[in-house]
């Protein structure tokens, strides 16, 4: 039985062309830390530590490479910036779509007196001209800044950044994304944007490996937000407290050098092949999908249906049967990998209708064929007879005693 893989919007697999031969060089050939010897293998690990920097100031049209710093993962950089920016009193607002990511550091900073706003999205998690005409009236005179993120990891449905962050400049407040979900597929710029602070990762969209991620941030956030983790930077030793300049103010400790080197591997392929290219595929994929899994009766499409301003997401709702025993059954009985349940966003869930019973979560790549995705229905059609002829044959429930 050949595996399906769709569940990319966890983590893309297979990984970029190169990433696991970028590894093995690092690691048998290179192996030593950066900023730390000044030696041949260690100038050539900085070389391609800066060179990362670059290839993500190009994806991102951000002109500063030294403002680009790493962390392990996009959950870490969110915390860096929510918990180095927010202070006492301040208030911030955010989409009724975002990730725990974004919630979790928010929520637990609230018992400091930090204040949250939502921005309601509507029912297919979309951010409406009338819900943006309403979202100026939501700052307020201690307005620290609007966290976004980019799209949904739960329906795919992309929010307009270019929008909130012309709102955000006008009002002189900070505008910090989530790129998570649309960083490799869509195009997203900084500077057009008025984006303040970027986050990503490296596992998802880009390609690269698990245990590498970061943001990009311009020097006006830089400046106001604290360093969250303090070490060692290999610059300015003699000092026991940290360097104020970047990226060593929010860099402390051994990066993740290996997964650079992965990382910087997946972003030369992601250039070769085009972001536009990548997202042509994908969309021709969600395409063939979706006409046809619309054409099963008991199904509920969660999201938009429209392909544009969507990512390659595909979330179901069964209203009468169990997402999870149907993901369980299309990987035990056909080898398809899916997610099932909340997807760690559960205010997303409150704003589609389906909270709390989740939905079942199909999320393409580029790699993905249509032999796939028609595969797949196929299987998800068999898998929903084979539920029914399951409950039919259980025997009638005894009645509780009384």
């Amino acid at each position: 039985m050949k595996e399906i893989y769709l569940d990319n919007a966890a983590t893309s697999y297979p990984k970029a062309p190169g990433v696991s031969e970028a590894i093995s060089f690092y690691l048998s050939s290179i192996g030593c830390n950066v900023n730390r010897g000044a030696y041949k293998k260690a100038y050539q690990a900085e070389e391609i530590v800066f060179e990362t920097r670059e290839l993500l100031c190009r994806l991102f049209h951000f002109d500063k490479p030294e403002h680009v710093i790493f962390t392990k993962n996009i959950t870490e950089s969110l915390n860096v910036i929510i918990k180095g920016l927010l202070k006492p009193g301040d208030h911030v607002i955010v989409s009724s779509m975002e990730h725990n990511a974004v919630m979790r550091p928010l929520n637990s900073l609230k018992n400091r007196n930090l204040e949250v706003t939502t921005l309601e999205c509507n029912t297919e998690g979309e951010l409406s001209e009338e819900q943006l005409k309403l979202f100026p009236s939501l700052v307020k005179p201690h307005t620290k800044a609007v966290i976004m993120t980019a799209a949904s990891n739960v329906c795919g449905t992309m929010l307009p950044l270019k929008e909130v962050g012309k709102i955000c400049r006008e009002h002189h407040i900070f505008f910090i994304v989530d790129s998570a979900q649309t960083a490799g597929f869509s195009e997203i710029d900084m500077n057009l944007h008025h984006i303040d602070a970027l986050a990503f990762t490296g596992h998802k969209g880009l390609l690269g490996p698990q245990g590498i991620g970061g943001f990009l941030i311009n020097e006006s956030l830089a400046a106001v937000m604290d360093s969250l983790i303090e070490g060692g930077t290999g610059s300015f030793s003699e000092l026991e407290t940290q360097p104020a300049y970047l990226p060593d103010k929010f860099e402390a400790g051994t990066l993740n050098v290996p997964g650079i080197f992965g990382l910087n591997a997946a972003l030369k392929y992601l250039f070769q092949i085009g972001i536009g290219t990548i997202r042509e595929q994908e969309l021709h994929l969600l395409d063939l999908f979706m006409l046809r899994l619309l054409e099963i009766p008991q199904i509920r499409l969660v999201g938009k249906r429209d392909l544009r301003k969507r990512t390659s997401i595909v979330s179901i709702d069964l209203p009468n049967h169990d997402c999870s025993e149907l993901s369980y059954r299309l990987y035990k009985e056909y080898g398809i990998m899916t997610r099932s349940g909340l997807h760690c966003a559960p205010s997303a869930h409150r704003t589609l209708g389906t909270f709390p019973q989740g939905t079942l979560r199909f999320s393409f790549n580029h790699f993905n064929t249509d032999k796939e995705a028609l595969q797949t229905i196929d299987c998800v059609r068999q898998s929903l007879k084979l539920q029914v002829l399951s409950k039919s044959r259980q025997p009638p429930r005894s009645r509780p005693p009384q």
